[in-house]
């Protein structure tokens, strides 16, 4: 069906009963919710009928906004789309992200609708449908770093019937027209690599935590810069904060032996928090950073108030938020636009904790 014939079906349905859901009429004329919203928008925009969240009205009638689920909430004047951004629970690093897409939203006249997911896929689920049902346009998907199994989370986030961009998290082939932006970890681990061996350290070691979404990332920078520079193989420490986890000494023990023993001499731990706690750990042990560990955080949220300086890299938080609501702004404008996947480059903050007297380039 070509778009203006839509158009005019719209209009006759409009006119027929006063007025319409989008999910009903796209149904009826078997098309995607998604194209008949945006025809929908068109039509309004040219004041031939009353745009509601849900659905459509005639311009002459009363009639209330069309029923749905959850009852759509009138979109403030001046608003231009409604976004729904599902984020994990707690943890300042999503807050950082939250923020690049609450600036981004407010110089746009977006609203953004917040809500928390759960660990599980149905959990998910839900407070998609619920943030669809209510007439967002868009949405934004951070989902738990938890959440398993993958394959079945790929296959129905290909399945949304609204356009969505994946953030902070990667996906394959599965998740379809889904978009993505995240931060390039990978080359954030290298940088951290190239920036310790050019201080004259042959060997670097990587520390980070089991549940991270961002350990195989990691993992993956790092082999690959080792391999690339010809340092030795460094070794992989994981640990893990969560559960049963052990106190932080027993935690890193493994790491500080390798220090004591001069095994390790240079180390890339993610996150800061973990970095700033074995810095207290090697000084009780009397060692020190750096002149017996130097040390290169991977997050840049709390580095600099260590009582050693941490040398950071830091992941472009905000504007990964910004670039993903950039994308729905662009989706929704749009809809023939070629799907993007975007990643931003981590930058390296260089402090007193990998023994650099000043800023080098890496």
């Amino acid at each position: 069906m070509l778009a203006n014939e839509r158009r005019e079906a719209i209009l006759r349905a409009v006119e027929r009963q006063g007025s319409i859901t989008v999910k009903a009429l796209a149904e009826e004329m078997g098309v995607s919710a998604v194209t008949l919203r945006q025809d929908v928008r068109e039509l309004a925009g040219q004041g031939l009928l009353n745009r509601v969240h849900g659905g459509a009205t005639a311009l002459a009638a009363d009639a209330p906004a069309p029923a749905e689920p959850s009852a759509p909430v009138p979109a403030p004047a001046g608003e231009k789309y409604a976004v729904g951004l599902v984020v994990p629970p707690g943890g300042y690093y999503y807050a950082e992200v939250i923020r690049g897409v609450q600036n981004a939203a407010r110089a746009r006249g977006v609203r953004v609708v917040l809500a928390v997911s759960g660990e599980s896929l149905a959990e998910n689920q839900e407070q998609v449908r619920q943030l669809v049902a209510g007439g967002i346009n868009s949405l934004l998907l951070m989902l738990h770093p938890g959440l398993r199994p993958l394959e079945e989370a790929e296959q129905w986030l290909g399945t949304l019937d609204v356009p969505a961009v994946l953030v902070e998290r990667r996906a394959g082939i599965q998740a379809g027209r889904l978009e993505q932006v995240a931060s390039d970890h990978a080359y954030g681990a290298a940088l951290a690599v190239r920036h310790l061996a050019g201080l004259g350290h042959d060997k670097v070691a990587l520390v980070a935590r089991i549940e991270s979404p961002n350990t195989a990332l990691l993992s993956v920078g790092h082999a690959e810069a080792v391999k690339t520079m010809g340092l030795a193989p460094g070794p992989e420490f994981l640990i893990s904060t969560t559960g049963d986890a052990a106190p932080a000494d027993a935690r890193f023990e493994e790491v500080v032996r390798a220090v004591e023993s001069g095994e390790v001499r240079a180390a890339l731990v993610h996150n800061d928090i973990d970095a700033i706690a074995l810095v207290g750990i090697l000084r009780a042990r009397g060692m020190r950073v750096p002149e017996d560990l130097a040390l290169v955080t991977y997050d840049d949220e709390v580095a600099e108030m260590s009582d050693v300086p941490l040398t950071a890299v830091a992941p472009p938080k905000q504007a990964v938020g910004a670039w993903a609501l950039d994308l729905a702004v662009r989706r929704l404008s749009d809809p023939a636009t070629p799907l993007a996947e975007i990643l931003l480059r981590p930058e390296l903050r260089v402090r007193a904790s990998c023994g650099a007297q000043h800023r080098t380039d890496a």
